[in-house]
């Protein structure tokens, strides 16, 4: 059987210079693959993932401006005011007078969005755990260290890597 992640076609030229970052890419296509499935999976239950992303860091940041939760999920303005009215259609977040300018308003996660969240992390979680049921628990310890380091890295270089390059970012960090 063919191992997915390996490309066996020499319609491309591989370098062995940089083997381990093809293998850590290829990886992560697989890895996108399956995530975009399971956000495909959500949407046909009625979360959009952009939308999740949106709930789940205003939960995180607590009451705030949409200028401020566009700002942190690296995404325009605008997006995310069509994305949060879905939300506040939907009961998941509130609008409040802003305490420091009347003028302007702030969002929070309502408890039913607060209740969303809690259920939907436990999920991830016991998916998760479900995938290292096998593994030792030091190895599963070693791994979530050593991927929240590079997830912290990931986040830290690529905005600007892609700045310097010409090509930005998109909604969410992900390119």
């Amino acid at each position: 059987m063919v191992d997915p992640g390996r490309c066996t076609s020499n319609a491309w030229a591989f370098d062995p210079e940089h083997e381990l970052a093809d293998r850590i890419g290829m990886a992560m296509v697989r890895l996108n693959k399956m995530h975009a499935q399971m956000s495909h999976q959500m949407a046909k239950q009625g979360m959009d993932k952009s939308a999740f992303v949106l709930l789940a860091t205003l939960s995180g940041l607590g009451e705030c401006r949409s200028s401020a939760l566009a700002e942190a999920v690296l995404s325009d303005p605008s997006t995310v005011s069509r994305q949060v009215a879905a939300l506040v259609k939907d009961g998941l977040v509130e609008r409040h007078a802003d305490p420091a300018d009347g003028r302007a308003s702030v969002l929070a996660v309502t408890e039913a969005g607060r209740t969303l969240i809690k259920n939907r992390r436990r999920q991830r979680n016991e998916a998760i755990e479900l995938m290292f049921a096998e593994w030792p628990e030091e190895e599963f310890k070693l791994f979530a260290e050593l991927f929240e380091r590079f997830v912290q890295d990931y986040e830290r270089t690529v905005p600007s890597y892609m700045t310097d390059r010409g090509t930005g970012t998109r909604a969410g960090g992900e390119d």
